[in-house]
């Protein structure tokens, strides 16, 4: 009877070992079918992945540039235009600056082409006041951020210059002119043939000096000046036979600096017309504002009446030829 019981007790563990087993391995084989499925969803996400293109590093240049080109491309609200300083156009230019483009050194009283071109712009542009600084011709041209909204001082438009600076539409087309004394070696010069064996000199840092070096090309080093007080010595010292300036400054100068000298003709503009244009600093918001005002003191004929009254004194003025 004993020998009974025991043996049943075993068969009883027996069963539940073998129920707690078969448990088990269910469970065991539940897990790996799980990590099988994930892996196969892991597998199926690569090969995804891998059929789709990888965004090359020009496409992603290409997606920056667009968004950089919608930003650059942004209306700009010229009622409101966006100023140095609110309310108050400045205006830098030269120290000292000339007539014909500002009368007396002094930028503020509206005398000159310039001087007064920049107050009919501000009237235009409904500004209200004008604040001027003053800069280097070389400093305002050098990369970089600017205290004052553009500058104006005779700055040809130019590729060089405008890969580091912004320029408004051209408001002046120029012309170059020869000055030297008026019974001197260069008084019966016809064509630029004739200049290229004179000691020849210009201003540093201007097309003018382009010109003598690049068109002109004289066999002797043309001379720079820092400004028309050393052409004028130089002249008056017998250092130089021709200086080339633009035709307005070329006539004050032998009016007023220099009046023993004179105009030996206008030289033949060579390639795209020479034009000067307002300087700001690279990606100014407040190129196009000046631009619409200009047009506008354009059609209104402002300008043109305002090189009749500065820029324009006539005479019987020789050109030159290549």
């Amino acid at each position: 009877m004993h020998l009974k019981k025991l043996f049943a007790l075993l068969l009883a563990f027996a069963l539940v070992a073998a129920a707690c087993g078969s448990d088990d391995d269910e469970a065991d084989d539940a897990s790996a079918s799980e990590a099988s499925a994930s892996e196969s969803a892991d597998a199926s996400a690569s090969e995804a992945s891998a059929s789709e293109p990888a965004e090359s590093d020009d496409e992603a240049m290409e997606d920056d540039e667009a968004m950089e080109d919608e930003e650059a491309t942004g209306e700009v609200d010229c009622a409101a235009p966006p100023l140095a300083a609110d309310g108050v156009l400045t205006v830098a230019t030269g120290n000292p600056v000339f007539e014909p483009w500002m009368v007396d050194d002094d930028p503020t009283n509206e005398q000159g082409f310039e001087s007064a071109l920049v107050y009919a712009l501000a009237e235009e542009m409904g500004i209200a006041e004008v604040a001027w600084v003053r800069t280097g011709f070389d400093e305002a041209i050098a990369p970089g951020e600017k205290d004052y909204d553009f500058n104006i001082q005779q700055y040809s438009i130019t590729e060089d210059r405008d890969e580091v600076v912004d320029f408004s539409d051209g408001y002046y087309q120029v012309e170059q002119a020869m000055v030297g004394a008026a019974d001197g070696d260069l008084a019966s010069a016809a064509a630029l043939g004739d200049l290229t064996d004179a000691q020849l000199g210009a201003a540093i840092g201007t097309t003018s000096l382009d010109y003598v070096e690049n068109v002109i090309e004289p066999s002797s080093v043309p001379l720079a000046f820092d400004d028309n007080a050393a052409a004028k010595s130089a002249f008056d010292a017998g250092q130089v036979d021709g200086i080339v300036f633009d035709l307005p400054t070329a006539y004050f100068i032998t009016a007023v600096e220099i009046p023993e000298a004179a105009i030996i003709g206008v030289l033949p503009r060579v390639g795209e017309p020479e034009e000067l244009g307002m300087l700001f600093a690279e990606g100014s918001p407040l190129v196009p504002c000046v631009n619409e005002a200009l047009a506008a003191l354009r059609d209104g004929g402002v300008i043109d009446a305002l090189e009749d009254e500065w820029l324009n004194q006539g005479g019987s003025i020789p050109s030159l030829t290549e």
